[in-house]
């Protein structure tokens, strides 16, 4: 009788807490994991790949597409689609998390926009000047709306405003 590695038991550890959790979880193959949870008209699900550097490639592919970081351990993974779950449930309370998705959705197709911008065309000076203000307009903003709105989850720290 071959035994598992201890990988594969870990690996075999975190699918179970993630299912006790609540989520479907396949393995495509061999080294990716798909996890996916299913609230009301939303599918939350996430994916995550063991790289040759044997660290975890980890994004969220819906609602929409983010890349969330590597990884050391599947424990740091199972973790933080724990605390993204229970983020994600608090803000489907909002009678704006259809539009909060919307938005985060044509945020995604803007990058890949520019992204097709700049690899296929030409982009002269004034142009990508405008662009650069633009998406700091934004950001600006994004910030700014932070300051001036109430905090409504609190059990960890919002990694992006640690600028």
């Amino acid at each position: 009788m071959k035994s598992k590695s201890s990988r594969l038991i870990r690996h075999d550890i975190c699918r179970q807490e993630l299912i006790e959790f609540g989520a479907k979880v396949m393995d495509v193959s061999e080294i990716m994991t798909y996890v996916a949870f299913e609230f009301a008209e939303t599918t939350i699900a996430y994916i995550y790949s063991l790289t040759p550097e044997d660290e975890f490639h980890f994004e969220r592919a819906k609602p929409y597409v983010m890349d969330i970081g590597i990884y050391q351990t599947e424990n740091e993974i199972v973790d933080i689609i724990k605390n993204d779950i229970k983020q994600f449930k608090n803000a489907m309370q909002s009678s704006h998390f259809k539009q909060f998705i919307e938005i985060d959705r044509t945020i995604a197709e803007t990058v890949r926009n520019f992204e097709d911008l700049y690899l296929y065309y030409n982009i002269d000076e004034p142009e990508l000047a405008k662009i650069v203000a633009e998406v700091r307009r934004l950001k600006d903003e994004i910030f700014a709306v932070k300051d001036t709105s109430e905090r409504v989850y609190f059990a960890s720290e919002p990694q992006s405003f640690k600028e």
